[in-house]
């Protein structure tokens, strides 16, 4: 990659961090404050739900939204939204407004991150470039995902949840620092937009719908680990540190594995790598009810992070080269809206289903239905489509 190239990426990613870090710094105090003070597994479920409620909505919005306006506009959205829910609970830090900042970190993650995926897509030339630019901009989440949970971890330990949100309400400002800058690829034109037809008509290609379902089976993985982990650690009587840290383990796995794959990317085949991903997840999940030491969680958590992180980097270069490059932020909103529907309702699912048949339960089965789902990526193909003509507006 070009020096221009790599230094718009290296603020693209630092600004996804710092909206990132909020929403998922949230997603571990939280619940944790939540079952601190009596909840149930099931209302924790809810409360991260929420987390991916707005999404659903707002994705194929966000997506055309992206597609007429570019960078700028929507990540100052999104700044906007996630300070002032974050806000809200540090003045008020009661589960019922915690729930009303799941969903504004929800949004504006949402919405920021349609954005810079577009963008980040555009700046690429080739698949193999494609595979090395996501790559780097899926670190961004992978150090979020340690950063923010680790940090209010600490904040929690040290000066208790207010604090903690405090700290995490002040992140997402610095993104528009780094985003501020930036220059705006061309607009997609009027004409050429209006031509397309319904944004749901991409997924009457076959190998689109494959690769969302493929999408969808491995970040409920994701979400499985993200919610039960805290569950775990609360029944094994574990600190929110070490809570915390387990999670930031595995979010480091996942940063380390990403830091490799650009180097590789030339040497990387898609379909290869989210088929080996999907075997290992479930056979990690198979062991992971088994553990009880904090140790052993973590060792499993690294593996899993090495998994499960080398596979977003896969699928988004997939997902550019199957559609065409004048609706990549309409297919970047639906990829968006399936996963954070799975998001909204997987959670709901696991808190109950953790309460009628435990939560070891929960991971063998989710872990059964992607070993089950692995074949569908060893036949999972990537093309280049034709280049759009130019519609003059």
């Amino acid at each position: 990659m070009n020096p221009t190239l790599r230094s718009d990426l290296a603020r693209l990613i630092a600004a996804q961090i710092c909206l990132h870090a909020c929403m998922t710094g949230f997603r571990m105090a939280a619940p944790l404050m939540a079952l601190r003070e009596g909840y149930s597994p099931a209302a924790v479920g809810m409360l991260l739900a929420l987390f991916a409620l707005a999404p659903v909505f707002m994705a194929l919005p966000a997506g055309r939204y992206a597609d007429r306006r570019g960078l700028k506009k929507p990540v100052a959205m999104a700044v906007g939204v996630a300070s002032a829910g974050a806000a809200v609970s540090v003045a008020f830090p009661v589960f019922g407004v915690l729930c009303l900042t799941a969903l504004a970190c929800g949004a504006a993650t949402g919405l920021a991150m349609i954005a810079l995926q577009r963008h980040v897509g555009r700046l690429a030339n080739g698949p193999t470039e494609l595979k090395q630019v996501f790559s780097w901009m899926a670190i961004g989440p992978s150090i979020s995902n340690f950063l923010g949970p680790f940090a209010a971890g600490v904040m929690i330990d040290s000066f208790g949840f207010r604090a903690a949100f405090l700290l995490l309400a002040l992140l997402p400002s610095l993104a528009w620092v780094w985003i501020r800058h930036t220059v705006e690829h061309e607009p997609v034109a009027p004409g050429l937009r209006q031509s397309s037809g319904s944004s749901w008509n991409l997924l009457k290609d076959k190998g689109f719908r494959k690769l969302m379902l493929i999408n969808w089976m491995l970040s409920s993985c994701w979400d499985v680990h993200t919610f039960l982990v805290p569950v775990l650690g609360h029944e094994r009587g574990l600190s929110a540190t070490v809570i915390g840290s387990i999670l930031g383990a595995f979010a480091l796995a996942a940063t380390a594995i990403r830091l490799l794959m650009p180097w590789l990317a030339a040497h990387l085949r898609e379909s290869v790598v989210i088929g080996s991903a999907m075997c290992a997840t479930a056979l990690l999940f198979a062991v992971y009810p088994l553990v009880q030491a904090a140790w052993a969680m973590a060792s499993l958590s690294i593996l899993l992070g090495l998994a499960l992180g080398s596979v977003q980097p896969m699928i988004m270069s997939t997902l550019h080269q199957m559609t065409p490059h004048h609706r990549h932020g309409e297919a970047l909103g639906l990829r968006a809206m399936a996963i954070n529907g799975s998001s909204v309702v997987m959670p709901l699912l696991f808190g109950s289903a953790g309460v009628l048949v435990g939560v070891g339960a929960v991971f063998w089965i989710v872990g059964a239905v992607v070993g089950a789902g692995s074949p569908l990526a060893w036949t999972l193909r990537s093309f280049s489509p034709p280049a759009p003509q130019r519609v003059d507006p």
